[in-house]
């Protein structure tokens, strides 16, 4: 049938509202599932004397959800892949709904590391099908413009975790950090039950068997390298080498299993060329810096520059304001300017601003420090929108869950290596034992050297950046 003028006129007025609502409940998925990372953290205090229980064993309450996302997003976006986007979103959203209610009813500490865990399982099927269908139901020339915009829920829901969490704390108890979810997730369900594309129904003898084996290899050995990298304190133990060379092991025996798979998890073949593989190298690169300034920014400013916690608050909360401002803009530049060379200026200006870091405060004290920060972090939100913009544009309708699931990954796997390996080389180069009581100046030579080290890192992620392009080319020409 041909379509006329008028028709084609009206679809399009009537799909638009559809697809703002559509980018309404993707949006409100990324935000859940950020803010259920940071609003615990401000809590953990109060949770420690709530259930008299000491600080390794509270900090469960946070590891429990980060673990869970680390060793299952991959999974749960092959999942999505496989069995329907929006039926397995919406039972994510549930999932965290539900659990949030369990968070915020628990009676003991390990009913509430459970509960935790749980959640941590639908923010990972949340965080991995986001990003894919924003690749179904965005045009490909406004895909930079959606790519900004969840980067800016994300960073709205890191920059409001510690001060609503905070609010919440004082006028309700610890409990309401978790009941607040309820109200958010039945909004977010019913939208992405409403305005989300029906899944596409497969004949029975076309459907591929999920990946049991390669799933379990993964999940054990993405939870021994978290393990090795958050266990110990800051110090890096027999333990923690142990886990590492298990997480090694695991490595190898997931490709191997790959390789043999009928229905892998993950087509190994996709890492031949040069162009994926370097997006995720770099986003767990640029990941690891961007920890650098949660890890050695508060204190700097408190110990080297002497700043009251309220300050140091003040100027660390700059970060992700600047990351929520920032989104939408970064977005709409990608779309302009195209997604590869976006990926090359925002890396430039990450090396930039983690060079201003190691170099300006030590002059101009807290306005360096703040300036430098008004480099990188722009640097960083053009990055995110231009690389995961050219990471799901032209991937195939079967496999957005999963890579999806791997460009989220790369980044968890980047901040966990970084609060581990940028704190050691911090706690290394100030030449103290315990940081929190080095003298002014060592903590100011080892904010020095760790920032010199992170733009060493993002010089390093501009080499792979520009090598996979003229490898991609050359692979193109033959």
């Amino acid at each position: 049938m041909i379509e006329s003028p008028g028709n084609t006129i009206t679809a399009r007025i009537e799909t638009r509202p559809s697809l703002g609502w559509a980018l309404a409940s993707l949006s409100l998925s990324m935000l859940l599932s950020s803010l259920g990372t940071s609003i615990a953290n401000v809590a953990l205090p109060t949770l420690a004397q709530a259930f008299a229980a000491s600080f390794q064993e509270i900090q469960w309450v946070v590891l429990a959800y980060l673990l869970a996302i680390t060793t299952l997003i991959v999974s749960a976006g092959r999942m999505g892949d496989m069995t329907g986007r929006r039926r397995l979103l919406v039972a994510g959203v549930f999932l965290f709904t539900v659990a949030s209610i369990l968070c915020g009813v628990a009676s003991t500490l390990w009913l509430l590391v459970c509960a935790r865990a749980a959640q941590g399982l639908g923010a990972a099927i949340m965080m991995a099908l986001t990003l894919a269908f924003v690749s179904e139901i965005v045009p490909k020339e406004k895909t930079g413009s959606a790519m900004g915009l969840l980067g800016t829920m994300s960073a709205i829901g890191t920059a409001l975790g510690p001060s609503l969490g905070g609010l919440l704390i004082a006028g309700f108890g610890w409990r309401a950090i978790f009941l607040i979810n309820l109200p958010l997730g039945i909004l977010t369900l019913l939208l992405a039950h409403r305005h989300l594309p029906a899944d596409r129904p497969s004949p029975k003898a076309g459907r591929a068997a999920f990946d049991n084996r390669g799933t379990l290899l993964l999940a054990l050995t993405l939870a021994a390298y978290a393990f090795a990298m958050t266990m110990g304190r800051g110090r890096f133990g027999p333990l923690n080498v142990t886990l590492l060379l298990v997480a090694v092991l695991g490595a190898g025996l997931f490709v191997l299993a790959e390789r043999g798979a009928a229905s892998p998890l993950v087509r190994i073949a996709m890492f031949r060329g040069p162009s994926l593989s370097a997006s995720l190298a770099i986003n767990l690169l640029v990941a690891t810096v961007m920890m650098a300034t949660l890890v050695v920014g508060p204190f700097y400013l408190s110990r080297a520059l002497g700043l009251d916690e309220a300050l140091v608050g003040t100027v660390m909360s700059i970060g992700p304001i600047i990351s929520t401002l920032m989104g939408i803009p970064a977005g709409r530049i990608v779309d302009h300017f195209g997604a590869p060379f976006m990926i090359i200026v925002g890396l430039i200006q990450m090396a930039a601003g983690a060079f201003a870091l190691s170099a300006i405060p030590a002059t101009f004290g807290i306005a360096g420090y703040v300036a430098a920060i008004f480099v990188l972090t722009p640097g960083y939100q053009l990055f995110q929108a231009a690389n995961n913009t050219a990471v799901m544009m032209d991937v195939s309708p079967d496999q957005r869950g999963v890579i999806s699931g791997m460009l989220n990954l790369s980044r968890n796997l980047g901040l966990i290596t970084g609060a581990s390996l940028m704190g050691a080389v911090f706690a290394l180069a100030s030449g103290a034992i315990d940081v929190a009581a080095a003298l002014p100046d060592a903590v100011a030579g080892g904010m020095r050297i760790t920032f010199g080290v992170a733009a060493a890192l993002m010089v390093g992620a501009l080499v792979i950046a520009i090598g996979s392009r003229v490898l991609g080319r050359s692979s193109g020409r033959t």
